[in-house]
């Protein structure tokens, strides 16, 4: 039997709405992301391999993704790969899937199942920090989630800056450059998402304000973050789940080993949020900032490969 190939045409398909409802379906099915299978990193000479299993009853599939740094200033995409999807029982292939193509729909959209639950229905200011496919795809899914008022792009390259802000005005959004790298533009939003390649903080913490949403999904190792030490200690945190945060997000380990953060301060996980498990007394119920922070998981893949499978099937 030839196995189906399912590309990037396929994968958007299934859209950012269609990805968050994979993803909850699969926390409400009862799926636990703390017993999830942990991403191997193989170092090779391009940079760096992934490989993230994952499995549940019906289906069991694995992600190999390349990380190649050096592949922007060549015109490439910096992640490649494939997903294999494997039927559950049986173990024989159903399908492969452009694994970049598959990354780029489900972060977004594992952000986007988070901000369903932390904030409004209505945000009157997003700060997009990146402008990669990240970038885009997180602008596409919060849309799909929330009405967004204005948006501000905040990026190193200009003319990339200029493009997605352009791409945000024919969505009809008001969108704009930042004029002081998210200074001020931080200070009055009510959303912020992290997005980029960056290994040190992209802004002042203290400016952040304490009705606003952090989302970092950027890195997912130890010695890497988005944001500081200082909104970290502020905030009530919001993890895919404790074990893999605490393995590979340089976002709370770093201050964890600067004696600001511990593990007992994580306020809840995804699960939990889809649940509405009571938080109770955690930081949540106060005034502050509210922090997620994703590292990316194979359960995700698996639950928007399956899905993507799924609908080509109808």
């Amino acid at each position: 039997m030839k196995l189906p190939l399912l590309g990037a045409d396929d994968i958007e398909a299934l859209g950012p709405a269609g990805a968050v409802d994979a993803l909850a379906a699969a926390l409400s099915g009862g799926l636990d992301p703390e017993t999830s299978p942990a991403r191997h990193h193989v170092t090779v000479p391009g940079g760096e391999l992934l490989i993230m299993p994952a499995t549940t009853q019906q289906v069991t599939g694995v992600k190999i993704a390349g990380v190649a740094p050096g592949n922007p200033a060549h015109g490439l995409p910096r992640i490649t790969g494939s997903y294999l999807l494997l039927d559950g029982p049986t173990l024989l292939p159903l399908a492969l899937l452009d694994g970049a193509a598959l990354t780029t729909l489900r972060t977004p959209a594992v952000s986007a199942l988070a901000i369903r639950h932390l904030t409004g229905p209505v945000l009157r200011h997003l700060v997009l920090f990146g402008t990669g496919p990240q970038a885009y795809g997180h602008l596409a899914a919060v849309r799909a989630e929330r009405r967004v008022e204005r948006v501000t792009v905040i990026g190193r390259t200009q003319h990339r800056v200029a493009a997605l802000v352009e791409h945000a005005r024919r969505l009809g959004v008001d969108a704009r450059a930042s004029e002081t790298h998210g200074a001020e533009e931080v200070a009055t939003a009510d959303l912020v998402l992290c997005c980029t390649t960056s290994a040190t903080p992209l802004f002042d913490g203290t400016l952040v304000p304490d009705e606003a949403v952090v989302v970092a999904v950027g890195s997912h190792t130890p010695d890497a973050r988005e944001v500081d030490t200082a909104l970290v200690s502020r905030s009530a945190v919001f993890v895919e789940s404790r074990a893999a945060a605490l393995s590979e997000a340089g976002d709370l380990l770093i201050p964890m080993a600067e004696g600001a953060f511990s593990a007992d301060d994580i306020t809840g996980t995804l699960a939990d949020l889809v649940a509405g498990r009571s938080l109770g007394e955690k930081p949540a119920a106060r005034e502050c900032p509210r922090f997620f922070k994703s590292v990316g998981m194979g359960w995700e893949d698996l639950a928007v490969a399956a899905a993507v499978h799924r609908d080509s099937a109808l």
